[in-house]
Formats: structure tokens, sequence, C-alpha cells
């Protein structure tokens, strides 16, 4: 799954993966599915798939030390170039084809990412048999579709449901940059026909695309408290501020479908177990079983933002008080760009210990 910074937490699940396994060894997943700041994570195991350890490495390198310039122009020249082209356009009436088209601008990114990835390596382990496929879900804005692009063996063919489909495509930094482009902070970016924005966006079935690819195992590493605790309702509340609203908003895009998506594997589950492999053999609807095995944080990771937004460069951290994300109910917000090495690793360091006290499923998993 994706979430901006937030994805730091897979870096540490993976770690401890990386621990249970010789060195040496290619990638233990053949089929690798990832989603906005996830379909980072997911390319960069799938680039080096016949050196899980090494992949891994890299990935605590870039994570470990991570700056928010290293994502996005966070100086104050861009910041305030960007906020006054905002401001002209809404004064103005609009500027026309120099309307800004995001507040935040993510070259830095795009050139880490073409620094770091070799994608010509993809097909290389695809062609090795280190990996079966690797998928990238991107949600396209002209037509409203979420589109998985995958790259993967000839036997993989592409599929069509309900506003959902899946396209054979070669992976490339732009496929990266689509996928993670959250919406008003980032720039959407063109593949073939259409502007794609953050995959997360109308992305129903999250599992579907490692489901079409061909597992029947999966490991889903989450970016939501597993079981969070009960929320006090109060009988009046404060009107909740730009952050809380935007936080809100990003949280359902996010976080929820992946809760109601391994609810409904579950329940496809145990309808199976129920049904004689005669009639599943006649039926004309293809039903096997998929099991999921899910790590997700033990925090909140959305308020643990807090005790590091001090990290943020002037600039960022201005910008954020201003609309109100300096406060718990603001957090969420800030967890998303919290692209710090503090932050980082505090959520690598959860990860890994989380996957740890899941170590006996882990091994079972990778059995």
């Amino acid at each position: 799954m994706g979430g901006g910074a937030r994805a730091a937490y897979q870096i540490g699940v993976l770690k401890a993966i990386a621990e249970l396994r010789a060195r040496g060894q290619p990638s233990p997943f053949n089929i690798i599915c990832g989603t906005s700041a996830g379909a980072i994570n997911a390319a960069s195991i799938a680039t080096m798939a016949d050196d899980y350890n090494h992949a891994v490495a890299q990935l605590l390198r870039v994570w470990g030390n991570f700056h928010v310039s290293q994502v996005f122009q966070s100086d104050v020249a861009s910041i305030s170039k960007t906020a006054l082209r905002w401001l002209a356009t809404l004064t103005l009436g609009g500027l026309g084809k120099r309307n800004p088209l995001s507040l935040l601008n993510r070259k830095p990114l795009r050139e880490l990412l073409l620094r770091r990835l070799d994608f010509s390596r993809i097909q290389h382990s695809i062609n090795e048999g280190h990996l079966h496929a690797v998928s990238i879900t991107a949600s396209g804005y002209n037509s409203g579709q979420s589109v998985t692009f995958f790259q993967g063996s000839d036997e993989v063919n592409p599929w069509s449901r309900v506003r959902r489909f899946g396209s054979r495509s070669n992976i490339s930094v732009d496929h990266l940059m689509a996928s993670s482009a959250i919406p008003y902070l980032f720039e959407a970016v063109k593949l073939h026909r259409e502007f794609f924005g953050d995959g997360s966006m109308r992305q129903m079935a999250p599992l579907s695309a490692a489901l079409h690819l061909g597992s029947d195992r999966i490991l889903v590493i989450g970016n939501q408290r597993k079981e969070p605790p009960p929320r006090e309702r109060r009988s009046s509340y404060d009107y909740p501020n730009f952050a809380q609203i935007a936080g809100h908003i990003l949280d359902s895009i996010f976080l929820d479908s992946l809760e109601t998506d391994l609810e409904r594997l579950e329940r496809i589950n145990k309808t199976i177990d129920v049904i004689p492999n005669r009639h599943l053999k006649k039926s004309e609807i293809p039903l096997r079983r998929a099991d999921a095995y899910v790590i997700a944080p033990s925090r909140d990771i959305g308020e643990l933002a807090l005790e590091f937004e001090y990290e943020l460069p002037r600039t960022i951290r201005y910008l954020l008080k201003g609309i109100g994300a300096s406060n718990k109910q603001g957090s969420g917000l800030a967890s998303y760009l919290l692209f710090e090495k503090g932050y980082c690793r505090e959520l690598i360091r959860l990860g890994y210990q989380d996957a740890m006290q899941e170590k006996d499923m882990l091994e079972e998993f990778l059995a």
C-alpha cells in the first residue's frame, strides 16, 4: 500500500524478512504489487529480484537517510514561487496555460529514481525466473478507472473488471511517478492517452492485482494501525481545520479499501471451503482459495509524525502550521509529507519490530 512517507514502515518489514533468509538468494516474492509510495518500494525489489538482501539494503540506505528535498522542492524560492502563482490564479480568475498544476514539485524524486533504479533489470529478472510479474496501480483522471500496469511472464494476461483493469506495460519511472502522485500535492503524470494520479484513489480492490497475476498466498504490508483504540465521542467538537479535513480525505484514499478487501477475501475463502471440489471444477466462474497474511503498524503512525515534525524544512513547517497540521487533529496530513530521516528511521524500526513479532507467521509464509 501507499501513503507517502508512511511507506518507510514497509522497509522495516522487508528488513526483517531479509534477516530470515540467507544472503545472495533471490526475492521470496515472485509476484510484487505496489501502489503509490508502495509502488516505488515494489519496483525497487523487482529491479534487484536476483538478490533480495541487496535490494533491501539499498532501500534501507535511501529511506534511512531521506530528506524532503530529495522528494520535492522545499526551498524558500520554490515554495514562494508556487504560492504566488496559486494566489494569482485565485485572484485573477486563472492564468490560462500557466495555471499551477500542484502545490509541490517532485523533480528531485524523479531524478533520484532514475539514478537508483535500472528498470531494464525487471525484464532480466523475469527472463531468469526470479520474478513472475510486477504491477503498479494508478488512477486515470480522464477515464475514472483504476489501471494496474504489469510487466510479467508471457502467460500473464490482461484483465477487465468494473472500473478497473490490468494492462501489460514495461514499468518505467513514469509509472512510479503517476502511482505516487497524491492529488493536489503532486502533479499528475501522462501515461499513453491520459493523465494518472495516485493509485490508491478509486482502488476498491487492492488485492485484485496479486490475484489476477496468479498469487495464492499474499503478504500484505499495511500502513494503518491493526487494532485502533476506540475513540471517545464527545457532545461537541471544534470545527475541523483544513489540515484535519485534508488528512481525513487522504486516510479515506490510502487506508480504508484494504480492510474491506481483506474481509471480502476471507468471506470468499469460507464460501469455497463449503463447496465440494467437484462443483468448483464444474463452475463457469473460476474460484480458488487465496490466503492473506497481514502485517500492520502496532502504533498510529499518523500521530507519531508529531514527534518528528520539527525535522521538516522551515518553509514546510510554516505552511503546515498555517493550515492546522501541527496538532494531533492535523498530524495525519504531516505524516504523508514527512520524508525526513528521524521519522523514516522510526517507522523502519517499528516495521521491523512488528514483523519480528510475527516471525512464526513469516517463516510459515516463506516456507
